[in-house]
């Protein structure tokens, strides 16, 4: 492959002639020199914009001289918690610990710290003492504002107080990142940066007036969104309604060109979010993939068996970024905006060329997507000129008359990819949205669309995600009824049957996700009887950080546009226990669990249903 690694020590820095970085990047992942890792591919972009960047990849959280190795930055810190939030990585749904962390050399636990933004921030002052401090990537993305913490179970304050950082940069970041370094380079103070889009930033209410130059929008205040009872120091209802109706202005005001500003206050200081950065452009989306990436984990890691998350992206390849499917479980649509980016056809094929080049390539592209697969276009043309739509969905409840249909754009794009020399077989992984696929193409697209799917881009099984059938739970989730979802699976079906093949539908459910009753999980058991799967794997809602769900989970209250805040049933301790044994029914360790939910239900006549 192309490139040498940037680098990671004083050896590497006197190699390059380099007395000192122009910014030190902090991560809480493994350093893998790949466009699918966001420290790769945001220093990649300092690289190519004239900046000296040296990376500390997971240091030691408990020593500043791990940073001072490198000498100190002559701008700045740029903090990132890494690709996943670090107590998804660290957590399971339960809270139990887990055992691996795939972003970490040889799989290893415990290399990075809880919440690793705040705590890499503190380092870095401990460090170098006053220096800017640039925080970003998903874990301060979807920590904005306050926010309830599962892990806690409390409302957390925004992160970037907790951080004490100069700025959070929200989103995928490349325009911004540059932004920044380009204004520090330049002279100016780190607190006079106050204008870039896909940024927040903090100033203290007696300095209200600084605060510019975007029209600003009130949201309720810390304080107001973590009101607890004095008494049983439980959240006051007060309180989760602030959280909901601060929850429902973050909701609308999502729009890269809004000329408005939000603000919460907090412990006598006042966060501002700058509006979101504006969508890349195609040439701009193309120009990342042309970076002169090594594709591998660096050497330093070769001791240790490498880096396990690069295996499911090696050989993929992105072709989108955002989402507009709205799914309320999903901060996809929070941290990469709802309007939609493409690389061009040409870039694919580049990137595909490089691949086939690559000392393990075997032929096989793993995926060609994004977040959708089969979304490759923005939503509609209203998007490119006034943003997303402040109070309609573009899929739900029901697709948008104006949703433009991108499948024959996607086929051309995977007949091209297909069609590079040394390469076999394209896959798609990425997730194919089948309601887009059955409501939103007419029915020769559909045919033809299906037809190439099946014959050229399913490895046996295809994975997709209904995520439940009861229209109540549905509708919690942003998703389409369970009757498109079975005409998808007949379509699918037929289509095997007519090309004499054997393959087969992987569907994701949900258990107990906000909206959930005892009664619902009882008639998705039953489904799945009826299809006859049963997952070997049960996905249980987990409450991250910007999701729709996880205030649902929080409030009790459905904080959309349009849905007045209107009570939300939240399954929880034993009952979430319950609903999600009787996803996978026939297992002998939850035959004591499904009797119990039966009977709860006052549903004993379907216990020989069931469990024979």
């Amino acid at each position: 492959m192309t490139g040498d690694f940037l680098p990671v020590s004083r050896r590497d820095m006197d190699r390059l002639g380099w007395s000192e970085p122009d910014i030190l990047f902090i991560s809480a992942d493994a350093y893998v020199d790949h466009p699918s890792f966001a420290t790769a591919l945001l220093c990649r972009v300092l690289e190519k914009n004239g900046f000296r960047v040296a990376i500390a990849a997971q240091p030691d959280w408990k020593d500043p001289e791990s940073l001072r190795a490198m000498g100190r930055p002559r701008l700045c810190c740029m903090i990132s918690g890494g690709n996943i939030d670090s107590m998804v990585a660290h957590y399971t749904s339960t809270r139990k610990k887990r055992s691996e962390d795939m972003y970490s050399p040889g799989g290893k636990a415990g290399l990075r710290p809880d919440r690793p933004v705040i705590v890499y921030s503190n380092l870095a002052r401990q460090a170098f003492g006053d220096i800017p401090v640039i925080i970003g990537g998903l874990e301060a993305s979807l920590r904005r504002f306050a926010h309830y913490d599962y892990w806690q179970d409390l409302v957390r304050k925004p992160i970037i107080l907790d951080a004490k950082a100069d700025i959070l940069v929200f989103g995928m970041g490349e325009i911004q990142t540059v932004e920044i370094a380009r204004r520090l380079a330049a002279g100016t103070p780190v607190n006079g940066i106050r204008d870039i889009p896909g940024t927040c930033y903090s100033v203290a209410e007696k300095d209200r007036r600084k605060i510019g130059p975007y029209e600003v929008v009130g949201m309720p205040s810390f304080e107001e969104v973590s009101l607890r009872d004095k008494v049983s120091n439980r959240p006051d209802p007060k309180g989760l309604r602030a959280y909901a109706e601060a929850f429902n202005i973050q909701l609308t005001h999502e729009n890269p060109f809004s000329k408005q500003c939000l603000v919460q206050s907090c412990n006598g200081r006042i966060v501002v979010q700058n509006p979101p950065v504006r969508p890349l452009s195609t040439e701009e989306f193309d120009s990342l993939y042309e970076l002169p990436f090594t594709r591998l984990w660096h050497p330093m890691y070769d001791k240790d068996g490498g880096i396990p998350a690069i295996k499911e992206v090696q050989f993929s390849i992105t072709s989108n970024r955002g989402c507009y499917g709205g799914c309320s479980f999903c901060a996809i649509t929070n941290h990469q905006g709802r309007i939609i980016q493409t690389r061009s056809l040409k870039s694919l094929v580049r990137e595909t060329t490089l691949l086939t080049r690559h000392r393990d390539f075997k032929g096989y592209i793993h995926d060609l997507g994004g977040p959708t697969a089969n979304f490759q276009c923005p939503a509609c043309e209203k998007q490119l000129k006034s943003g997303p739509c402040a109070h309609r969905q573009c899929m739900y409840p029901s697709p948008c008359p104006n949703v433009r249909d991108s499948h024959m754009e996607y086929l051309e794009k995977l007949k091209a990819v297909a069609s590079v020399p040394g390469v076999k077989k394209v896959f798609i992984r990425s997730g194919i949205r089948f309601d887009y696929l059955m409501l939103c193409t007419d029915e020769k697209t559909r045919r033809l669309f299906m037809e190439k799917l099946v014959a050229n881009h399913v490895s046996g099984q295809l994975k997709v995600a209904p995520e439940h059938i009861c229209p109540s739970v549905l509708s919690m989730m942003g998703k389409s009824s369970v009757e498109v979802y079975d005409r998808f699976c007949e379509a699918f079906a037929e289509e095997n049957r007519r090309q004499g093949k054997k393959q087969y539908i992987i569907p994701y459910f949900i258990a107990a996700h906000p909206g959930s009753t005892l009664d619902d999980a009882i008639e998705l058991a039953l489904y799945m009887k009826k299809k006859h799967f049963v997952p070997d794997q049960v996905q249980e809602f987990y409450p991250t950080p910007a999701t729709v769900s996880t205030c649902m989970y929080y409030t009790g209250l459905d904080p959309r546009p349009g849905e007045d805040f209107k009570p939300v049933y939240v399954p929880r301790g034993r009952d979430a226990n319950l609903q999600r044994a009787l996803l996978q029914f026939n297992k002998k360790e939850n035959r004591a669990l499904v009797i119990e939910a039966l009977k709860k239900a006052g549903r004993t006549d379907l216990m020989k249903t069931l469990l024979s």
